[in-house]
This record gives structure tokens, sequence and C-alpha cells, in this order.
């Protein structure tokens, strides 16, 4: 895989981006026990494993920068800045969730932090943030935007058509493949016609770069790279990260019969959160006091989560044709439907 040149990484960076690793782990953690255990309404698409890629990439944009996001969203939405609080009660589909409870966990979004939604449709983001970067061209704006995507959503006709448009106008996005090996339960070699996803780069005249998706600092050397790129007004590049999801597509599918124990035991063995410890600790540019510390508030953190959205209201009925398209009255809705009144 390729490796390109380290990039320096201040120590409050470093602090940042385990922070953030952690909080998509337990994050991600806590809400399968509350699927899983407790019942809680709707399914959750589990990101744990993959956390590097969404904060290697993050750590280079600003709250101006967009992200459009998949099914697989929760890291994506914490590593861009959502608060998990907000997330957490989004879950439990109450009304100071991040949408007011009416998206739940694939459907996030917070215009505020340029997170432009979780997305329940394979490969709904590629266009969504080529849509983005138009924008940021038209207006002259000093904005990137990121195009997060599975192996299973590389094989979308909208991601090539996407592709083609960010090459031809020079658009400053960052196609994203979060390459997990498996698009749902088919094994990505199935499906795939060349190697590499990033390879298919070179079919639109834009870098193609395959990194380590477990390793954070080559997913943050190869992001800088491309967001660099982006920003001097160079156009496109596509990104894939091979990474692992540790549980299944949803937390419906268990056991998952199309892998294997060995195979997952491999790659839980290269844990991108242990790897950053191990690396940061040996170099002395972290400490393991500090590392415990954030372990430590990020758990309490999310204890507040939890107890923030168990705590707050279900939305009343009477809104639920609102946040919909417009706030028309319900008597207009029925008849443009041809309902009665």
């Amino acid at each position: 895989m390729e490796r390109p040149g380290r990039l320096e990484i201040t120590r409050e960076t470093l602090l940042e981006i385990y922070r953030k690793m952690v909080t998509i782990r337990v994050f991600e953690e806590r809400g399968l026990f509350e699927v899983t255990q407790r019942a809680l309404s709707g399914s959750v698409h589990s990101s744990a494993g993959q956390e590097a890629v969404p904060t290697g990439i993050c750590a280079h944009l600003t709250e101006n920068d967009y992200l459009a996001s998949t099914h697989r969203g929760h890291g994506h939405c914490i590593a861009k800045g959502v608060d998990p609080k907000l997330m957490m009660a989004e879950l439990f589909g109450r009304t100071s969730g991040t949408n007011r409870g009416k998206g739940g966990s694939m459907h996030i979004a917070d215009m505020s932090r340029g997170m432009l939604g979780a997305n329940g449709v394979v490969a709904a983001s590629v266009p969504l943030a080529v849509g983005a970067g138009l924008s940021i061209k038209t207006r002259g704006e000093d904005r990137v935007a990121i195009a997060f995507f599975g192996d299973g959503g590389a094989n979308q006709g909208a991601t090539h058509e996407s592709m083609n448009l960010a090459s031809v106008w020079r658009l400053p996005v960052i196609f994203v493949c979060e390459n997990n090996l498996y698009a749902e339960s088919t094994p990505v070699e199935y499906a795939l016609s060349v190697k590499n996803v990033a390879d298919r780069g070179a079919a639109y005249s834009m870098p193609g770069i395959t990194v380590d998706g477990m390793d954070v600092f080559a997913v943050y050397d190869a992001a800088g790279q491309a967001v660099g790129r982006a920003r001097a007004g160079q156009g496109p590049t596509l990104l894939e990260c091979r990474t692992y999801r540790y549980y299944g597509h949803t937390v419906r599918d268990n056991p998952h019969t199309y892998r294997t124990v060995e195979e997952e035991q491999e790659w839980r063995a290269r844990d991108p959160i242990k790897q950053m410890r191990l690396r940061v600790m040996e170099e002395g540019t972290l400490s393991e006091f500090e590392l415990n510390s954030i372990d430590t508030q990020v758990e309490q953190m999310m204890d507040e989560a939890l107890q923030f959205a168990e705590s707050a209201e279900a939305p009343d009925l009477s809104e639920l044709y609102t946040d919909v398209y417009v706030d028309y009255p319900l008597e207009q809705l029925r008849r443009g439907a041809g309902m009665p009144a």
C-alpha cells in the first residue's frame, strides 16, 4: 500500500485525533448495547474498527468544509464535530436529537458543522458532495467537500458520474472509499473489476491512492495531500482506505457466516486505537496517563449522553408532518395527495 510522506502532527492534533477515535468506539459500543439488549427501536450500522479513517481525514477539515456520509455514518459525524449527546438523543428518537428525533441512526445531519447528513441510499453521499464542491467553486470559497462511500458504493453509477464531473470541473472534492472488504455480505473481490478501488482514479484523471485504513497516520498523511490539492484548485482525489468493521452489517447481522473467526481476529489484532496508543507512547509524544485520562473522560461523557437521551421527550404526533418538506397545513397535504380532508 502506498505510504505518502509523513506530515507533521502537533500534540494538540494527536490528542484530538485520539479523543475522537475513542469517542467513536465508545459511542458505537454503547449504541449496539442499547439496540440489542434494551430493545431501542431501529437499527445501527456500527463503524467500530474503522475509526482511523474519518478521524485521520477530518483532522484536516474545518467547520466550513463539507462532508457527506453513508448509512454507517456515526464515526463521520463525530469526527466532523457533531455533538455525541445530540446524536445519542437522535438514536433514541427524541426531540433534543440532531434531527429532532426524526432522522434516527442513518440520517444524522448537522449543517452548522458542515455535516450534510448520513444517508441510507448506497453512494448517495457522492453526488451530494460533488454538488457541494460545485457550490464552493462557483462562490470562490476556501472549502473542500468529502464524499464517504463503501466498497459496494464504488460500483454505483452515481459514483462514476460524480467522479467524472468533479474531474471535468476540477472541483475541490475528496472521494473516500472505506473499503471494509464486504458490501453487506459480498466479498469485495467478487464485485470489483480491478485490484484496488483507487485504481479507478486513473479513468478520471485524478490521483488514486490506497492506504492502510487501520493506521491513522497513513490516513492523515494521504488526506493531507488530497485536501491540500483540493484547496489549491488542483481538483479531486480518490482515496481508498482498507479497513474492517468489527461487527455485522447491522446489529441484526449475527452471526457473520460469510467471514471466518480467524479473519476477524487478524484484523482486530491491528486495532487502530491500540496501534496509535503504542506508537505515540513509543515515540514519547503522548503519555499513557494522558491517553488513559481521555479514555475516562469519554466514558463519562457517554454516560451523560445516555442520560440526556433517556430523559428527553419524544416528538408529539402533531409533528408528524413537520420537517418533511415544508410546513403546509395538514389539509393541504391531504388535498395535494388526493386524500379526503
